[in-house]
């Protein structure tokens, strides 16, 4: 019982690893591919200018844009790391 209870945990303790590796696995790259295309994009394009096309009669400063345009590319970034994941995971009959 005792060693039942053990490997028990220790399954628990290695799916737990494993969910945290796979959440750091999505979320790392995508936050770094954001942070570039933040740059190369805003490089480019004045948030000002782009707040005043999408939403004229809204102030907007230009922090705010830039944090704007940052979170849509990591959200953009993000679903196509989550995407990339779920394609990689093995079928449910060959998890161990």
């Amino acid at each position: 019982m005792i060693g039942t209870a053990h490997q028990e945990d220790g399954r628990d303790e290695r799916a737990t690893q494993g969910q945290v590796a796979r959440i750091g696995a999505i979320l790392w790259p995508s936050f770094f591919a954001a942070c570039v295309a933040t740059m190369v994009f805003f490089a480019i394009i004045d948030p000002l200018d782009l707040a005043d096309i999408a939403w004229p009669h809204v102030a907007v400063s230009r922090d705010v844009g830039y944090t704007i345009g940052f979170f849509m590319f990591w959200t953009a970034t993000m679903s196509a790391s989550a995407f990339t994941a779920l394609l990689l995971r093995r079928p449910p009959r060959f998890r161990s």
